[in-house]
C-alpha cells in the first residue's frame, strides 16, 4: 500500500472510532471541521469523584457549573460553602442527606462570596440553584441554608428540617429571590427568613412546626401563595416595612400565635383568599396602612380573627366569612370543648370599610371595640348570625343594610 493509501485508511478508521464514541463535529469559524465539546460546554462535576462535598464545590470553574450530587448520607462538621455565580447545585432528592453535625451555631451550607458587601451590587453573586437535596441539623446547629447577599437565588424540591437557627436563611438577596416545592419544618427561629429581599416568590412549599413559618423583615414585593402552614410554634407569616405584596391561596392552621402579623410601616399589602383556622389569632394590623383582607375564611379562631391596631388604618375588609364549627342542623363539629370563634377587634383605628362579610356562630362578639373610640368606620352590607356585635356602639360611623339574626 502506498504511503498515501495507508494516511487515508488510518483517517477514515479515526473517523468511524470518533463516530462510535458518541463525538460530534463543529464547523470552525474558517470553514473546517474540528472535533471536541459543544462549544460553551461546561463539565458535570459529579461529586462521587471527589473526597469531600467542599471538595466538589471547590472544583467550579469561576464560571460556574452544575455539581450533581449522589444520594446517600453525607456528615458535615463544617459549613459547605458556595462562592461561585451561575451555579446549579442537584442531588438525587431525599436520597441525597447533608446532616450537619456541628454543634456551636453553624450553618450547613453558606452561599456567599467573600468579602462583598450588601452594598456592592456589582460584586455579588448571581443565578444559583440549589435543588433536590435534603438538609438536617441538630438543636445546637446554625441555620441549614444561609444565603447572603446573592442575586436570583432559587432553591427548590429541598426539605430543611431540623435546625438550631432559620431553615432558610435570606440575607439581602434583593434581586428575584425563589423558594419553591419545600418542605421545611421543626427548625428553631424561623422556617424562610427573608431579610430586605425584593420580588420574592414563596410558593407551593409546606412549613410544619418550626418556630414561625416565614418571615419578611425590610422587603418589597413578597408573593406568597398556595403554601401549607400547620401546627407552628409561635406565629405564622410576620411581615414588617414592606409593601407591595401579596398573601394568597395559603392554608394557615394551628400556630400558637398569630397566623398573620404586619408591622412597622407595612402599606399596600393584601392578605386574599386564604383559609385561616384554629390558630391563636388571625391578621393582626399592628402598624399598617393601605391594606385590602378579602375572601379569606376565619375559622374557630382563638381570638381576634382580625385586630386592627391603633397605629393602622385606611384598611379595606371585605367579603370574608368568620365562622363557628357549624355544620348545619343545629350542629357543631366541635362539641362544646372548643367554642371560641372570633371576629374583628378595632383597636383605636380609623377610615377602614368594612363589607360584604358573614360573621356567624362567634364568641364572643362578630365586633369587638377597644377603649378609646374607632373613628370613620364603613360597616355595611354585612349578615351577622348567632352572633353579639357591638358595631352598633361606633362614632363616627356609617351602619347601613346589616341584617342581624339570632343573637
Amino acid at each position: 500500500m502506498s504511503r498515501a493509501g495507508y494516511l487515508f485508511t488510518v483517517s477514515l478508521v479515526c473517523c468511524f472510532a470518533m463516530v462510535s464514541m458518541g463525538l460530534h463535529y463543529a464547523k470552525e469559524g474558517n470553514g473546517t471541521i474540528s472535533s471536541g465539546r459543544l462549544p460553551g460546554a461546561r463539565p458535570t462535576i459529579d461529586a462521587s469523584k471527589y473526597l469531600t462535598l467542599q471538595a466538589a464545590f471547590d472544583a467550579l470553574p469561576e464560571t460556574g457549573g452544575l455539581v450533581q450530587l449522589p444520594a446517600g448520607t453525607f456528615e458535615i462538621d463544617e459549613p459547605l460553602v458556595l462562592s461561585r455565580s451561575d451555579v446549579c447545585i442537584q442531588g438525587a432528592g431525599t436520597a441525597t442527606h447533608i446532616k450537619n453535625n456541628n454543634t456551636t451555631g453553624k450553618p450547613a451550607i453558606i452561599v456567599e462570596k467573600k468579602g462583598v458587601t450588601s452594598s456592592q451590587r456589582d460584586e455579588q453573586l448571581w443565578r444559583v440553584r440549589i435543588s433536590n437535596l435534603r438538609i438536617t441539623g441538630n438543636d445546637k446547629s446554625g441555620h441549614g441554608i444561609d444565603v447572603r447577599w446573592v442575586n436570583e437565588i432559587f432553591l427548590d424540591g429541598i426539605t430543611v428540617s431540623h435546625h438550631g437557627g432559620d431553615g432558610i436563611r435570606l440575607d439581602t438577596c434583593y434581586e428575584d429571590p425563589r423558594i419553591c416545592h419545600c418542605l421545611i419544618t421543626y427548625n428553631k427561629q424561623v422556617g424562610l427568613n427573608c431579610l430586605g429581599c425584593h420580588d420574592i416568590i414563596v410558593s407551593a412549599n409546606q412549613f410544619e412546626e418550626n418556630r414561625d413559618a416565614v418571615h419578611c423583615i425590610n422587603g418589597y414585593n413578597l408573593t406568597m401563595s398556595g403554601n401549607c402552614l400547620d401546627d407552628h410554634l409561635r406565629h405564622g407569616v410576620v411581615i414588617e416595612n414592606t409593601y407591595g405584596s401579596v398573601v394568597a391561596a395559603n392554608m394557615i392552621e394551628e400556630c400558637v400565635g398569630t397566623a398573620i402579623i404586619m408591622d412597622r410601616d407595612c402599606y399596600g399589602n393584601t392578605v386574599s383568599a386564604n383559609v385561616i383556622a384554629h390558630n391563636g389569632a388571625g391578621v393582626d394590623l399592628i402598624d399598617a396602612h393601605g391594606c385590602s383582607l378579602s375572601a379569606n375564611t376565619f375559622t374557630i379562631m382563638k381570638t381576634n380573627a382580625i385586630r386592627i391596631g391603633a397605629a393602622s388604618g385606611r384598611i379595606s375588609v371585605g367579603g370574608n366569612s368568620f365562622c363557628s364549627s357549624y355544620i348545619g342542623d343545629g350542629m357543631l363539629k366541635r362539641g362544646t370543648d372548643d367554642m371560641d370563634a372570633a371576629g374583628i377587634r378595632l383597636e383605636s383605628t380609623s377610615e377602614i370599610a368594612i363589607s360584604g362579610n358573614q360573621f356567624s356562630g362567634l364568641k364572643p362578639a362578630a365586633i369587638s371595640l377597644g377603649k378609646e373610640p374607632s373613628k370613620r368606620i364603613v360597616f355595611a352590607n354585612n349578615v351577622i348570625t348567632d352572633s353579639v356585635s357591638q358595631h352598633g356602639q361606633l362614632k363616627e360611623a356609617i351602619n347601613s343594610n346589616n341584617l342581624e339574626s339570632g343573637k
